[in-house]
C-alpha cells in the first residue's frame, strides 16, 4: 500500500486531469461530481450489456429505481446509526411569501439561507439495494427465493480528489433474497464470476476481504465482526494508483439484516437472508480507460468484442 499521502494525492490529481483533458470527465466545481462524455457513457452501456448477458441464464426480475427513495424506508434501516457521514437528505422550501423573502434576503447577505428549508419525503439512495427491500416487506418468499437485477444512482457524501471516489455514481447489482444457503451460494458464485468477467475485459483484478465504512467506535466493532465472518469481499483493480488499488465490485452477504428490518420471511418462517454482487459502473469504466488508454478504437480487439464496442 502507498504510505506517502503526497504521492497518492498527486496520482489522483494526475489521472483526474488526464481524464478531463481527454474530455471524458466534465468537472462541476464540486469534488466527486462530474459530467460524463459520450465515450465514457458508451463504455458504461457496453459493460452493462455484458452484465445483463452474464446474468440472463438465471432469469432475474428487473427493477430500476430513481436516485431518491422514501424517507420512512431510510429510517427503517440502521444507516443513520452506522453510516451517518455518508447520507444525503433532500430538503425543500415549503414556506409562505414572508419566509421566501427571508430566504432571499439571507442569500443576498451571504447568510445561511438553507435554514429556511424543510426535510422532504425523500432521501438520496445510499446503496442500490435499499429501495428493493420495502417492495418485499411483510411477505413470504417462494421456495426458490428471489433474484433481482438492480441499477440506480447512489449518493455518498465523501468528496475526494480521487476521480474514482464520486459522490454520485451508479451501481448495477444482482440481489438474492432467500435462505442462508441460497444467499451464500449467490455471493460465492458472483464473487468468482465477477473476477472472471473483469479479467476477460483486460483488467488485472484480485479479491480482498473487506468491510463497510461503519462510523465511530461502534462501527469499528461492526467492521471487525464483518471481516471475521467473511461477509464482504471486494474486487480491486488499478485506477489512479497501482500502489493503492480501488474496489470496482463487491460481493456481500447481509445475513438476515434486511429480512428482519422489513419482515421478509422464507417458507420455514425465518427471516430471509440477502446477498448481492455490485458492479461500480463508473469505477469499472475508469479502470478500463486506465488499462487500455483513452482512445477506445485502440483497445484490444478481444475487449471490444466482449463489450460489443
Amino acid at each position: 500500500m502507498c504510505d506517502n499521502i503526497h504521492d497518492l494525492t498527486e496520482a489522483y490529481d494526475t489521472y483526474r486531469k488526464q481524464l478531463i483533458d481527454a474530455n471524458l470527465l466534465i468537472p462541476s466545481g464540486v469534488q466527486g461530481v462530474y459530467g460524463l462524455s459520450g465515450d465514457f457513457e458508451g463504455v458504461i452501456e457496453a459493460f452493462e450489456r455484458f452484465v445483463t448477458k452474464s446474468g440472463s441464464p438465471f432469469n432475474p426480475e428487473v427493477m430500476r429505481f430513481p436516485p431518491v427513495f422514501n424517507r420512512n424506508t431510510y429510517l427503517a434501516t440502521d444507516h443513520i446509526e452506522t453510516m451517518p457521514d455518508l447520507m444525503g437528505s433532500v430538503h425543500s422550501f415549503d414556506g409562505d411569501s414572508r419566509a421566501h423573502m427571508q430566504m432571499v434576503h439571507k442569500k443576498e447577505q451571504a447568510e445561511d439561507w438553507t435554514s429556511e428549508l424543510s426535510p422532504s419525503n425523500v432521501m438520496l439512495v445510499p446503496a442500490a439495494c435499499y429501495p428493493l427491500y420495502p417492495t418485499a416487506a411483510d411477505t413470504v418468499l417462494p421456495e426458490e427465493g428471489r433474484l433481482v437485477d438492480l441499477r440506480t444512482f447512489v449518493f455518498r457524501h465523501e468528496p475526494s480528489p480521487d476521480p474514482a471516489r464520486m459522490q454520485i455514481f451508479r451501481q448495477r447489482e444482482y440481489v438474492r433474497l432467500g435462505t442462508a444457503e441460497q444467499t451464500l451460494e449467490h455471493r460465492n458464485y458472483w464473487l468468482n464470476k465477477g473476477q472472471e468477467m473483469l479479467s476477460a475485459i483486460g483488467l488485472v483484478v484480485s479479491s480482498e476481504l473487506a468491510n463497510d465504512p461503519f462510523f465511530g467506535r461502534g462501527g469499528r466493532v461492526m467492521a471487525a465482526t464483518q471481516q471475521e465472518q467473511e461477509l464482504k469481499f471486494e474486487i480491486v483493480a488499478e485506477i489512479a494508483s497501482g500502489e493503492k488499488l480501488t474496489a470496482i465490485s463487491s460481493s456481500n452477504c447481509h445475513l438476515d439484516h434486511f429480512g428482519s428490518e422489513f419482515n421478509i420471511r422464507t417458507q420455514d418462517g425465518n427471516f430471509a437472508h440477502s446477498a448481492c454482487i455490485g458492479f461500480g459502473l463508473e469505477r469499472i469504466t475508469l479502470a478500463l480507460f486506465k488499462k487500455h488508454g483513452f482512445n477506445i478504437d485502440k483497445w484490444p480487439s478481444s475487449v471490444k468484442n466482449i463489450l460489443e464496442l
